[in-house]
């Protein structure tokens, strides 16, 4: 219950990335395909790196693409693939939300709690929380 409160919190701090345009799993989009090899992932991986499923994926993509944060490319080999590919406009857009949520990170995890800070990342991590 705990996990579920603290997740509430965090995510209601992250509301703070509006004043960008984007709630805190469009910037977690941006920031996974700004991380990927060619700025381009699978529509699958994406989901379940975020942990959704590839429907709801889906819907959050489709406002995303509309408005050019990103894009859609074929794959050359196989048709039935297709990669969510990050646009300038995206990545332009998440350079200047980085910062907002590196402040609210900054916010939620005092500096001087770093030692306890990599105790809690491994936690997570075994947890499934595995974003890099």
């Amino acid at each position: 219950m705990n996990i579920a409160k603290v997740q509430s919190i965090i995510a209601r701090r992250f509301d703070r990335l509006s004043v960008h345009g984007l709630g805190f799993n469009d910037f977690m989009i941006l920031y996974l395909l700004g991380q990927a090899v060619g700025e381009k992932m699978r529509r699958i991986d994406l989901a379940e790196q975020i942990g959704l499923t590839a429907s709801g994926i889906t819907r959050m993509l489709l406002p995303m693409e509309k408005i050019g944060l990103i894009g859609r490319e074929a794959n050359e080999r196989d048709a039935r693939v297709s990669y969510v590919v990050l646009t300038k406009t995206g990545k332009k857009l998440f350079e200047e939300a980085k910062e907002t949520a590196n402040a609210l990170a900054s916010e939620i995890t005092p500096a001087k709690k770093v030692k306890n800070t990599k105790v809690l990342s491994d936690l997570l991590a075994e947890m499934g929380g595995n974003i890099v």
